[in-house]
């Protein structure tokens, strides 16, 4: 992916308005590393990919280092095959995706990092329906934390959160969840994402880019992120 094939017929980088977040989701391989990433972000500041700098904020959020456009913000997630990108201006998203996996420890894992109202409605399901509806629950959760500058660091049991359509923030330790914002994203029946911000309602426009091409910075990631 190069800011030139972003920009083209098939990947458009189109004008971002400060009452919208825009995502897109990609097929993605680890190898490529930040690549993607920072043609994507590039095609937004209008720059070569390579002059595309991150840092990491207070808590190791991936932020923009040196950015014509210092009202920009992004965050990003990908798993496996897939990658998703969140891209917003005056606010800070969060977005997480996960694969739709058979996950047969769901309910140990709940049990161990899930607030305990997620854990008891989990143990309630059948067991048939408790990986699907784990990872909604732990992907809104993951892009609440992430939306914080926090990360899962934070504590996945100081957030809770319900599954469903839309799903919904019902506490965060230190925080006002009446001004945070908390949506599943469609992305494609493998996968399972959600998106969060701390602001007002934004209309959310998901895209899908075209099969990106390896990237110069090419690096080692864990599986999910």
């Amino acid at each position: 992916m190069n800011p030139a094939a972003i920009r083209s017929s098939e990947n458009p980088v189109p004008d971002l308005g400060e009452d919208e977040v825009h995502v897109w989701h990609f097929a993605y391989r680890r190898e490529q590393g930040r690549g993607p990433l920072l043609d994507l972000l590039a095609g937004y500041l209008g720059v070569a990919a390579g002059a595309v700098r991150l840092a990491a904020g207070e808590h190791g959020r991936p932020r923009l280092a040196d950015a014509a456009d210092a009202a920009l913000d992004f965050n990003w997630s990908h798993c496996a095959d897939h990658a998703a990108v969140a891209v917003a201006r005056r606010l800070a998203p969060g977005i997480d995706i996960e694969r739709r996996d058979e996950r047969g420890n769901a309910l140990r894992l709940a049990q161990r990092y899930f607030h305990p109202a997620e854990t008891a409605a989990l143990a309630g399901l059948p067991a048939a329906e408790r990986s699907a509806v784990f990872l909604e629950l732990w992907t809104a959760k993951e892009a609440v934390l992430k939306a914080t500058g926090r990360g899962i660091s934070f504590g996945l049991h100081r957030l809770h959160v319900t599954s469903g359509l839309p799903p919904r923030l019902l506490s965060l330790d230190g925080d006002d969840v009446a001004a945070w914002q908390l949506q599943r994203l469609r992305v494609d029946d493998l996968h399972v994402a959600a998106l969060a911000w701390r602001g007002g309602r934004r209309t959310i426009r998901v895209r899908e880019l075209a099969a990106p091409a390896p990237s110069g910075d090419e690096g080692t990631t864990p599986p999910c992120t």
